[in-house]
């Protein structure tokens, strides 16, 4: 008993000899309990956990038939989009005519591709047709939306909204066909640019090298700004209205309010517009092939249209294909960046 005494007294007597941070740090810390935690009644308490509690049978049930009626939409887009896509890659990797058997290539087709310069004009001028369907009209869609919010109101915006989005209703095939015949040379653009006193300014415009591309891309801008313009004004009509009003009583123009208000509060809507223009302007194929089929010469050629040349005509399944991968990676490489902005905006 002594001895016990006397040793507890040396180890308490050197503890008090330590300064106060050293005895914080000689002192060990009390080590944590590892046993379950007991209720008053003695009886352990139940531990916690992070899974979530099991469905019942209703949500189960639930679940089940939600999947029931998404199969079909799933099975069709596996098999129309997918499949399609698969083969499309696999079909790149080979030389085959579309009939007879195929023969392994590995990347030779991909090479062939990026090392003809055809080819790659195709994808030149599928870029600067983005320029045109993309850029001007959601650019001209912002601008005519701002002012139809601020000024057309009662049947007369609804007319106006109707007349807009009309280029989105009439098939692209013929919308190729009627601006095939208004630009011309006997056209009705040639014969208004007479009235006006600049004949030397007329000429085919489809069927010129310069200005073939840009008639295009005017196309595309009178397709695709109705869009445009329609989403971005149901946009502006769910912005608070207090917001503008708060600029005006502080003396803030037009140009302000829509540089400092409505574009940044319509990233989303804008987003959506970029991604649609986008992709229609890399996957152009209807207006291109109706309006000029890819002439003069190939001035106005893109992806589809090569594609089309190369599978249909010349029966060169594996260039088509590998052409096709690298005008799908291609809008995915453009894409993508505008969804993180769209996911940034809205978070």
């Amino acid at each position: 008993m002594r001895l016990v005494f006397s040793k507890q007294f040396r180890r308490n007597t050197s503890v008090s000899s330590l300064s106060n941070g050293e005895a914080r740090r000689a002192i060990p810390a009390p080590a944590r309990s590892t046993m379950t935690m007991k209720t008053s009644d003695n009886r352990p308490a139940a531990p916690s956990s992070s899974r979530q509690p099991p469905l019942n049978k209703g949500a189960r049930r639930e679940s089940i038939i939600g999947w029931l009626f998404v199969m079909p939409a799933l099975l069709m887009y596996a098999v129309f989009v997918l499949l399609p896509l698969l083969m499309s890659v696999q079909y790149s990797f080979f030389r085959w005519n579309g009939i007879g058997p195929m023969t392994w290539v590995g990347l030779d087709n991909y090479v062939r591709v990026l090392q003809d310069p055809d080819l790659l004009g195709t994808i030149l001028n599928s870029l600067r047709l983005v320029v045109f369907f993309s850029f001007i009209p959601v650019a001209l869609g912002l601008v005519v939306a701002s002012i139809m919010h601020r000024m057309a109101t009662g049947r007369f915006g609804a007319a106006a909204r109707t007349v807009l989005f009309l280029p989105q209703v009439i098939p692209l095939v013929a919308a190729g066909i009627i601006w095939g015949r208004l630009l011309s040379l006997p056209g009705l653009i040639n014969e208004m640019l007479r009235a006006v006193g600049l004949s030397n300014v007329t000429r085919a415009w489809l069927g010129d090298f310069d200005w073939a591309l840009p008639a295009v891309g005017f196309i595309g801008i009178w397709v695709l700004l109705g869009f445009c313009t329609v989403l971005l004004w149901t946009g502006m009509t769910k912005l608070d209205p207090a917001l503008f009003e708060s600029a005006r009583i502080d003396g803030a123009s037009w140009f302000t309010e829509f540089t400092k208000i409505t574009v940044p509060l319509l990233r989303n809507e804008i987003g959506v517009c970029l991604t649609v223009t986008v992709i229609a302007a890399l996957a152009a194929f209807d207006i291109v092939y109706v309006s000029t089929a890819g002439g003069p010469g190939n001035s106005t050629a893109v992806p589809g249209i090569q594609i089309y040349i190369l599978a249909f005509t010349e029966q060169r399944i594996g260039p088509a294909s590998a052409l096709a991968v690298i005008l799908m990676a291609l809008v995915l490489i453009i894409i993508i960046p505008f969804q993180r902005l769209n996911r940034e905006a809205s978070s």
